[in-house]
């Protein structure tokens, strides 16, 4: 072999080393650029770590009156979504949802924790209650919210005046006798509430008495008399518009 056929040779081998190395250089810094590849397959992005929202920060107080002591959602917040176990009240044209003693209310998209309305009736009362007595008259506490029983369920009533006991009266004279209200013409929820609130109302007028309001200027031994009367009233005017009172 020739001296000038070694160095033709020697030069090519040099370049095809050259080129080799420029095609390393070139695809490492590629690579690099396009960063990792994802174990999942080409062509797809690599996985990225989901990032949760954190929960909902919800202010609650606990009801240590009458040694209640259950805890709720304080007022004036809002929450997104309400409780599964809700259940649906109205009151004129309004509608309030209530969940074991907490009262919610629509209010710009979400859902408002509020106290509920003097007067609205309820067929039900909250799992957790405390009942107290005022002058014979049972009154069923929970979430600073007061009870009484009435035509077909129960209302809310302002907070009774005077002196009141945890203990029923020993006498024969108290009563926690329930009226029970079943609609014979299939009225509607909203009906019942209508017809309930309206006969209220009546009864109130013929009886000058309002369970809802604390009595006043009425004696002790005339209020459960006074109660008997409205409870008349009520299944009364119920029965006129299509509803037995048992």
């Amino acid at each position: 072999m020739s001296y000038i056929n070694l160095k033709r040779y020697f030069a090519i081998a040099l370049s095809l080393f050259m080129l080799t190395g420029i095609s390393i250089f070139y695809f490492t810094q590629q690579a690099q650029a396009e960063g990792p590849r994802s174990p999942r397959g080409p062509g797809r992005a690599p996985a990225q770590s989901a990032k949760r929202a954190p929960a909902p920060q919800h202010n609650n107080f606990v009801d240590s009156r009458y040694q209640h002591n259950h805890s709720y959602p304080a007022r004036g917040q809002s929450v997104r979504s309400l409780p599964r176990d809700h259940r649906a009240v109205m009151y004129g044209h309004s509608r309030y949802y209530s969940s074991n003693g907490a009262w919610y209310r629509p209010h710009r998209g979400r859902f408002a924790v509020v106290a509920p309305p003097i007067g609205l009736f309820v067929p039900f009362l909250p799992f957790a209650y405390t009942t107290i007595w005022m002058t014979g008259i049972p009154y069923y506490y929970a979430n600073e919210t007061y009870y009484t029983q009435t035509a077909g369920g129960y209302v809310v009533v302002e907070p009774p005046q005077g002196d009141v006991s945890q203990t029923p009266p020993a006498t024969e004279e108290s009563t926690e006798s329930k009226m029970f209200i079943y609609p014979r013409n299939g009225q509607s929820e909203e009906q019942q509430a209508r017809d309930r609130y309206e006969c209220h109302t009546w009864a109130v007028g013929q009886t000058n008495y309002d369970p809802t309001r604390s009595p006043s200027g009425i004696p002790d031994d005339q209020i459960m008399q006074k109660r008997d009367d409205y409870q008349r009233a009520m299944a009364s005017c119920l029965d006129g518009r299509g509803y037995t009172a048992k």
